[in-house]
């Protein structure tokens, strides 16, 4: 018998669990229209590659992933891409995104399926096989399962823990999923196992669900596994990664840690179903089910297909006329979708027919009284009180300080908050503040590294040309000083001269100079003697003693005067 653990705080919720409980799995019929978003789990986002008018068929893939950590995506059934551009999104800002949209042609044909057997592919392919299927978590995190199974290279893999524990109110598909879909869950559970390869794997189970553990039990010794599928007891939320872990294994995952770093992995029971599904059947996750509940006359579980408006799903359960909104989620964790128009994703777990009979609005806020009811539930042993008080006061470096990003928005504090405080909202406020800061941080920081490289370019360029301009003059510098030194070695120069040219060969400078009194000289050598047209007989000889004592003292004679008639 397996020793439990206990995580600190959690609380008991009502369940409204049974509502839809009574029905079998249905699938949802085709929809009008599809809104395939392409960013569907965290990671980058998938690229497109079909555009408006292409045929496509079931399974076919229409977004490519976008590095290691990203997911494809396939069309959820065989039809005509009409549109590839920005629709809204299943969150509560209203934002959009790049979405495929495709117009069904009523056939569901199938694109060409490839089964494989993992056991005949080495690990590396059997991991990108997923990646291409795209296998996400599907308990709400949908962190790409391919990146999750790549076992540690320091830690040996000592528990693999599978969520059956679905902790939530009114959420019931993995319930629904283990009671008639064992078989294959625990096949896929085996496909994590031999990727993994750990001591033991663990299947973690609310005792609200004796249905589905008895069916997970037989289909384990049914195909001869050793997995031991445990309950645990009902409290709210036991299902997250983290609290089961710390229950089945005694473990504490910290804060800064993975799990693999302590040798545990935790996988979803969906999740399992889908990666037995994508390499036993070739077929990638078009569909997912779906808890339709609330307020509506026949609450169900469907599966269905990823890019349905949430409205037509929900259409399907027989909402109430007083119904006013859509819940995606759990009443927990979830939250009012902007419009019914919506698309259901691989992250939609559960759709909640709102309305003010079944969520009364809250009273109106109070002030915190420090009654410490908040620090006592949270899971995480964190102090929600003190994060609340500096994220209204929007001291956000403090919150984080209290270690506001531990907080997995669960909503025990806000739940058990005897002054009505939405706590969780305050967090979540805070952190995408903080978010946002450091986006506009990051921002600055690259303006200003962009800045100071210009700078560091202008500045090399100048010296650069500084440089080339001063190799210009040295090389014209010295070419006239070696026309200085040939003229001088034909004896053309004066004695002067040619020293001036010797050192002109180790002084640019000099060279210089000597170049440009070389050409005034010759300059005025050049020049022909004026005002010597009409001399007299003394003038003429005075003249002519004057060119005697040039010659003798080595100068050249002047040009001879022309003579005018």
């Amino acid at each position: 018998m397996l020793n439990l653990f206990k995580f600190k705080g959690g609380v008991k919720p009502p369940t409204n669990k049974t509502q839809s409980l009574g029905r079998p799995i249905a699938v949802a019929p085709l929809p009008s229209r599809l809104v395939v978003p392409l960013h569907q789990s965290i990671g980058g986002t998938p690229r497109p590659v079909v555009q408006a008018g292409d045929k496509v068929l079931k399974g076919q893939l229409i977004g490519e992933a976008d590095g290691w950590i990203s997911a494809a995506v396939h069309a959820p059934t065989s039809g005509t891409v009409v549109a590839v551009d920005m629709h809204i999104q299943p969150h509560p800002s209203g934002l959009d995104a790049l979405c495929v949209v495709i117009e069904p042609d009523g056939r569901d044909e199938w694109t060409t399926r490839v089964p494989v057997d993992h056991r005949a592919l080495a690990p590396e392919e059997v991991r990108e096989r997923l990646q291409q299927a795209g296998v996400v978590g599907l308990g709400g995190a949908v962190f790409p399962t391919h990146g999750k199974l790549t076992p540690s290279k320091t830690v040996p893999m000592q528990e693999l823990v599978i969520n059956g524990a679905e902790c939530e109110p009114f959420i019931t598909c993995d319930d629904l999923l283990m009671r008639e879909r064992a078989d294959e869950v625990v096949r896929g559970i085996g496909i994590f196992r031999d990727l993994l390869q750990p001591e033991k794997v663990l299947i973690g189970i609310e005792d609200n669900k004796p249905e589905a553990a008895a069916a997970m039990r037989a289909a384990v010794q049914a195909l001869g596994e050793s997995f031991e599928v445990v309950q645990v007891p009902t409290l709210y939320p036991a299902g997250g990664a983290k609290q089961l872990i710390r229950v089945l294994t005694g473990k504490e995952v910290p804060a800064s840690k993975r799990s693999t770093d302590l040798g545990v992995q935790c996988f979803n029971v969906a999740t399992a179903y889908t990666a037995w599904r994508a390499l036993a059947h070739g077929e990638p996750v078009v569909s997912r089910l779906v808890t339709v509940t609330g307020n509506v006359a026949e609450p169900c579980n469907y599966e269905v297909l990823i890019g349905t408006p949430m409205a037509e799903v929900l259409k399907l359960g027989r909402p109430h006329p007083d119904t006013d909104g859509i819940v995606m989620g759990g009443p927990m964790m979830g939250f009012l979708v902007p419009d019914g128009e919506v698309p259901v994703v691989k992250a939609t777990n559960c759709l909640i027919a709102h309305s003010e009979r079944l969520f009364p609005p809250k009273a109106p806020e109070m002030p915190c009284i420090r009654c410490g009811s908040c620090a006592r539930a949270c899971p995480h042993e964190l102090q929600p009180f003190e994060m609340y008080w500096f994220a209204r006061a929007k001291n956000f470096g403090k919150t984080q300080e209290y270690h506001i990003f531990d907080c997995i928005e669960c909503g025990c504090c806000s739940f058990v908050c005897p002054s009505r405080i939405p706590l969780v909202q305050y967090f979540r406020f805070a952190k995408s503040e903080i978010w946002a800061r450091e986006r506009e941080k990051k921002a600055a920081d690259t303006a200003k590294t962009r800045f100071e490289f210009k700078q560091l370019r202008e500045e090399r360029e100048k010296a650069e040309k500084a440089e080339k301009l001063a190799r210009a003059a040295a090389a014209q510098a010295a070419k006239k000083a070696a026309e200085a030194a040939a003229a001088a070695a034909a004896g053309e120069a004066a004695p002067g001269e040619t020293a001036a040219a010797v050192d002109a060969e180790t002084d640019p400078k000099k060279a210089a100079i000597a170049a440009a009194m070389a050409r005034a000289k010759a300059q005025r050598e050049a020049a022909p003697p004026r005002n010597t047209e009409q001399l007299n007989a003394v003038q003429q000889r005075e003249l002519d003693e004057i060119e005697a004592r040039r010659q003798a003292a080595g100068i050249s004679p002047a040009a001879p005067a022309e003579k005018t008639e």
